[in-house]
């Protein structure tokens, strides 16, 4: 039976691709106003879908928080999409650019143009927006669009196939569920352009896959996101925005704090104060509707051994259960934890946590934790806590990342304006906004010559006169 539904959506794939490729060669970019129409459209859908979806992803997670379901995977795809709509046209004009004075009066124009046929590949963190949100800037562009959702959220995924179906023809935007087997064949397709979400390991794999058939990517990834608070800044306020950041969707979010560095005498009361907004945030788990479970058993057992192991190499672990509850395992809910005295070769301190467990490291002076992030990979996000403005731009001076939120978490990546993507290990490439409209844009520079054109001294048979023009250009 497995080996059935593996060839039916194997099938699928390809049918799809042969739709989108035939339309988009018989009938090339969808047309302005289907852009527009589509964009709204869609927008629409996920609202009278709102809460279809949150209830999809609650159950694919065992428990999610409605809210943030409505908060983190919806809204941020409605303004998106109706972003977009505001403004694709302006972003769709040619713009004018210089000339070189040698090649006067001529003109030069950069003209955007959709790249065809695209696929977007997405997780199960937030499976409603990481699907969507790149489709609008894809949609925009007027490309054709295939969307391969994680199969670790499968009713979230079916839904979103139900929806995508009630908007667009096949031809112009479709849906293709499946399991491994399937997402390796979609990232193995000639699209014209392939955006990815998920780790490091698999952004990887897609990257060889579509590199076979010289396929572009995006690649938004992951990382350890550090978080830097400064002396200067009021610990309790610091605790409670890394706590909100922290534990949203408990910790399943690519850009969430993963560590802390505090100055070393404030990381006694820095716990303190993280505890007690913690409290405040959660005042029970188990049956708290706001707090999130972790998405898998997997998932669960691998952040209790990163526990484990920081335990064992002498860490200490402040668990954080404010109702002293006994949480049943099969619910997957996670206490928060706190660890502090972890020694840098933990496996918490090599690995993305992408779950409510927090590690707290110390500085005397804030170039040693500078260092320490410069010396690993480049993060997607970084968090600094100060009010002294020279503290924070040695931070963003000395260190590199895909985004930065200064005295908050998070709240970067939502907004339109600010493109959104990774630095080497965590990701190539952006989108939101125009941002994402470039991305999925072919950028084609036209140069248009004038009736008159000095170009015409350039020409053979060289001579004294080529040599007084190079003398003049090489002075």
């Amino acid at each position: 039976m497995h080996d059935t539904v593996s060839v039916s959506a194997a099938r699928r794939l390809q049918d799809v691709f042969a739709v989108q490729r035939r339309a988009w060669a018989e009938q090339g970019a969808l047309a302005v106003q289907r852009r527009d129409e589509a964009l709204e459209a869609l927008a629409a859908a996920l609202i009278r879908h709102a809460d279809g979806f949150a209830h999809a992803v609650a159950q694919d997670f065992g428990h999610r928080s409605i809210h943030e379901t409505k908060l983190a995977d919806l809204y941020p795809v409605v303004t998106g999409l109706r972003h977009a709509r505001q403004h694709f046209r302006r972003w769709m004009k040619p713009r004018r650019r210089p000339i070189g004075l040698m090649f006067q009066p001529a003109s030069g124009r950069i003209h955007y143009q959709p790249l065809g046929v695209v696929g977007i590949i997405s997780p199960w963190n937030y499976p409603v927006q990481l699907a969507l949100s790149p489709l609008a800037g894809a949609l925009a562009a007027g490309n054709r669009i295939m969307v391969k959702p994680s199969e670790l959220t499968p009713r979230t995924s079916a839904l979103l196939d139900q929806v995508i179906g009630e908007v667009f023809d096949e031809s112009e935007v479709a849906v293709v569920q499946g399991g491994v087997e399937v997402a390796q064949a979609f990232a193995g397709l000639p699209f014209d352009h392939l955006f990815f979400t998920g780790s490091t390991a698999v952004g990887r794999e897609v990257m060889k896959a579509a590199a076979e058939n010289l396929v572009p990517v995006t690649l938004e990834l992951g990382g350890k996101s550090p978080v830097i608070l400064a002396p200067d800044y009021p610990l309790g306020k610091a605790a409670e925005r890394v706590a909100v950041g922290k534990l949203f969707n408990a910790g399943q979010t690519c850009i969430a704090p993963d560590f802390m560095f505090v100055p070393r005498h404030n990381e006694a009361a820095f716990v303190s104060a993280f505890r007690d907004a913690v409290s405040r945030l959660y005042p029970s788990l188990a049956a708290n509707p706001d707090y999130t479970a972790i998405v898998s058993e997997r998932h669960a057992e691998r952040l209790r051994r990163l526990v484990a192991d920081a335990r064992a190499r002498g860490a200490a672990v402040h668990e954080i259960n404010p109702a002293g509850e006994s949480l049943d395992p099969a619910g997957r809910k996670m206490a928060p934890v706190v660890l502090t005295g972890v020694p840098a070769e933990a496996l918490v301190m090599q690995e993305e946590i992408f779950g409510p467990v927090l590690p707290v490291a110390t500085y005397d002076r804030v170039e040693e934790a500078i260092r320490f992030i410069r010396d690993r990979p480049h993060p997607l996000a970084l968090y600094v806590f100060s009010h002294d403005r020279g503290f924070v731009k040695l931070v963003l001076d000395e260190t590199s990342s895909g985004g930065v939120a200064v005295n908050e978490t998070l709240l970067h990546c939502v907004q339109e304006e600010l493109p959104f993507g990774g630095v080497g290990p965590s990701g190539m490439g952006a989108y939101h906004g125009e941002a994402g409209f470039r991305t999925f844009s072919h950028t084609r520079s036209v140069f248009h010559q004038a009736r008159i054109s000095g170009a015409g001294m350039t020409k053979p048979p060289y001579g004294g006169r080529m040599e007084r023009l190079l003398s003049f250009l090489l002075r």
